[in-house]
């Protein structure tokens, strides 16, 4: 049998969805050899992995980098030719600006949280340092079946710890409030220690214990890719199409309903069947595409809330600039600064100084969790608030040769306590319907290799219900509710 006539009898997949979490989910079809359509209702594929350029130098307009310590992200790289792109940041060293000075960013954490008072010596003050040591003379906290990480940790340590160092740590990943956030879904290394240590501090030792004494995996904890992240979810795509996959872009999947032998999906004018489907949708989308067929998962996936924010990159001549050394600075919400982070792009990633070694990029986040005055700013306002407190922290004062603004809506899923909970309402609700997977951030992770993990355990999930798919094609077996739901 020819590799054509093999692929015509293997059953056929729908991604709903051409983010980074649909094309790995069908780049790993293929690899299990079934025919894949991808449906994206946007222009381009990617989702939050956006390159783009300023001054004519490539850059990131989404997220800029890679955990490197999960693999699968790395992994889907290098299938995807992009071996020799991968490339660390040139510095891994960054600030707090925080009572107005930035201060080394402390080691001997996780996440913000310290073994000893001595890890963020020079960040906090006597009085927060002291509270920490009294940590171990409190009796043991239950974190039950989960707890706010603000929360738990102010209750332990105080709320300094919190406020100057977990929550913009936090907030670089989550746009979230500590004080909201799971601690068992956003840092479950924590909450699991914390399960079985009397002592905060002492299971944040465990954790640094355990990490030292395992084999190094050598390579940084964080990786780029040459010409920008962004040229991850290009690289997939092209992988997929090379491989028979059809990507249908400007396609948004609007119906989505069950068939005697499988899916029927309606996208614009097209109407697809399916032996089984994969949403890599946000929430919002995917509750909607899901409500005729899962209306209990789809009123959970309705509960998830996201947190916008929005990216401000700058160019200046470097001739005109004298930056602090580091990758950039993190900011604390209790100081009550416009922008939530700074990154000096082209000190961090080799290859944008190469470029254009007379430029200098730099670039600024704002938007948390319930914040909307700020991001109701137009492009101008924000590159003003942003120019504001470079100057302020860095003294940066120099007019910049370009700037762009990139808003991103309801980009960040939020994971408040309770999350995991929730997850695993949507997942048994859709265990009832053969032949359909969820993935990408809303469920474990919201990181470039959770969204990967999140594709692969879809198609593993789908493995069972597509074997036999062939046979089942040739003797189909009518339903026993004929094609009329659940």
């Amino acid at each position: 049998m020819s590799a054509e006539e093999a692929r015509a009898q293997a059953g056929h997949v729908v991604v709903v969805g051409g983010g980074i979490a649909g094309l790995a989910a069908a780049h790993r079809l293929l690899d299990r050899g079934a025919r894949v359509t991808v449906l994206e209702a946007a222009d381009r594929v990617g989702g939050k992995l956006l390159p783009g350029e300023i001054a004519g130098v490539r850059v990131d307009l989404g997220a800029e980098s890679i955990l490197a310590r999960r693999p699968e992200a790395v992994a889907l790289a290098r299938e995807t030719g992009l071996a020799d792109r991968l490339t660390p940041p040139a510095t891994a060293s960054a600030s707090i600006w925080t009572r107005d000075a930035l201060r080394p960013m402390p080691k001997g954490h996780v996440m913000g949280v310290p073994g000893t008072a001595a890890a963020l010596s020079g960040l906090l003050t006597e009085e927060g340092l002291a509270r920490i040591e009294r940590e171990a003379e409190l009796p043991p906290t239950e974190v039950g079946e989960d707890v706010a990480v603000g929360e738990y940790v102010a209750g332990r340590l105080g709320r300094e710890v919190v406020d100057r160092l977990v929550e913009p740590l936090l907030g670089g990943v989550y746009a979230g409030d500590a004080y909201r956030l799971s601690m068992r879904s956003a840092v479950p290394q924590l909450f699991e220690a914390a399960r079985t240590h009397s002592s905060l501090t002492e299971a944040v030792r465990a954790i640094q214990a355990r990490t030292a004494a395992a084999p190094r995996q050598g390579g940084p904890v964080f990786t780029g890719i040459e010409g920008g992240v962004g040229r991850l979810p290009l690289a997939v795509a092209e992988s997929v199409r090379a491989r028979g996959g059809e990507i249908a872009l400007g396609t948004p999947a609007t119906a989505l309903r069950r068939t005697p032998g499988g899916w029927r999906i309606t996208a614009g004018e097209r109407e697809l069947t399916a032996d089984a489907v994969v949403v890599a949708l946000p929430a919002g989308p995917a509750a909607a595409l899901l409500r005729a067929e899962a209306p209990a998962a789809a009123a959970e996936l309705s509960g998830v809330e996201y947190a916008s924010m929005a990216l401000i990159t700058l160019a200046y001549r470097r001739r005109d600039t004298a930056l602090p050394e580091g990758s950039g600075f993190l900011v604390p919400p209790a100081d009550g600064r416009a922008i939530k982070a700074a990154t000096f792009a082209s000190r961090k990633w080799g290859w944008i100084a190469e470029e254009d070694p007379e430029l200098l990029v730099l670039r600024t986040s704002v938007g948390r969790y319930g914040e909307s005055e700020i991001l109701g700013r137009d492009d101008a306002g924000l590159v003003a608030l942003s120019r504001r407190d470079l100057r302020t922290a860095a003294g940066l004062s120099a007019e910049p040769v370009a700037t762009r603004v990139t808003r991103w809506d309801d980009g960040l899923p939020q994971y408040p306590v309770g999350h995991h909970a929730r997850v695993a309402r949507i997942r048994a609700h859709l265990a009832a319907l053969p032949g359909l997977a969820v993935c990408g951030a809303a469920y474990d992770g919201v990181g470039i290799p959770a969204c990967v993990a999140s594709a692969q355990a879809a198609v593993e999930k789908l493995g069972a219900d597509l074997t036999g798919v062939p046979e089942n094609k040739r003797h189909p077996v009518p339903s026993a509710q004929a094609g009329a739901g659940e």
